[in-house]
């Protein structure tokens, strides 16, 4: 399939992952999450190699966070007790490292501030033009800041994110259950919806979900493994979904 080939007012509703899709947050949670964990290998674990972004990509990636670190461990055989999400950022549990990681993240955000990509903006503004029902599915328990940080925050109808996942006790990717629960949200059936979604474990969400439409953004996952694990269609960036002459180019 080729992103020319879709015809975007067919589709009752579409879904946005946010890191990577709408926003560069993945770049603030990659930064993140390596400094965490590299500096929980060298104290306790010194015998391990460092984490790198393939560990990010491999385990951690559209995860949920505590699904992340605990996944990460287990990778390297490294076995810490879950502990509880109310746990202080420097516990040896799981839920410590993943508030740990949190902090990092959002110490970042405050400092930097984000920008929403260009071509996911032009996107968003074709889509309005169609009138089309527009979420954001999230693992992040910071979406709606990020979203609001990002000056985005009113083109999204419903903001599933790790918050929402956790009061209705959904599953997180690959799981499709936060995709399924935004669509009936927006009151859309999965067929008649789409995903887009940069990490694997989301492109595997849409597909277990048995979405209308797939979309893979590539900005690092690789084409291979985004259409491997589910994706219908892959981009490099959304400005790709938008007709021409609607704040794109060919040339």
């Amino acid at each position: 399939m080729e992103p020319d080939s879709v015809s975007w007012d067919r589709y009752a509703a579409v879904l946005f992952d946010l890191d990577g899709v709408v926003t560069p947050t993945a770049v603030v949670h990659m930064r993140a999450w390596a400094e965490m964990f590299n500096a929980f290998l060298a104290e306790h674990e010194p015998g391990q190699a460092p984490y790198t972004d393939a560990d990010y990509f491999a385990h951690v990636d559209g995860k949920p966070r505590y699904d992340g670190v605990r996944d990460f461990l287990a990778s390297r055989g490294i076995a810490l007790p879950e502990g509880t999400p109310a746990d202080p950022p420097d516990a040896l549990t799981v839920c410590g490292l993943g508030n740990r990681k949190n902090d990092a993240f959002n110490a970042v955000l405050e400092r930097d501030g984000v920008e929403a990509y260009p071509g996911s903006v032009a996107f968003l503004d074709h889509l309005r033009t169609l009138g089309t029902p527009l979420a954001v599915v999230s693992s992040s328990a910071n979406a709606t800041s990020v979203l609001a940080a990002a000056g985005v925050l009113d083109r999204f109808d419903t903001v599933v994110d790790g918050n929402v996942a956790g009061d209705h006790h959904l599953a997180g990717k690959p799981a499709p259950d936060t995709f399924l629960y935004a669509a009936e949200a927006l009151c859309a059936s999965a067929g008649d919806a789409v995903v887009l979604e940069d990490a694997v474990s989301g492109v595997r969400a849409g597909a277990a979900g048995h979405f209308g439409l797939v979309v893979g953004v590539d900005r690092g996952a690789g084409h291979d493994a985004l259409s491997a694990n589910g994706a219908t269609l892959v981009v490099d960036d959304l400005a790709e979904l938008v007709p021409a002459g609607e704040g794109r180019s060919d040339a």
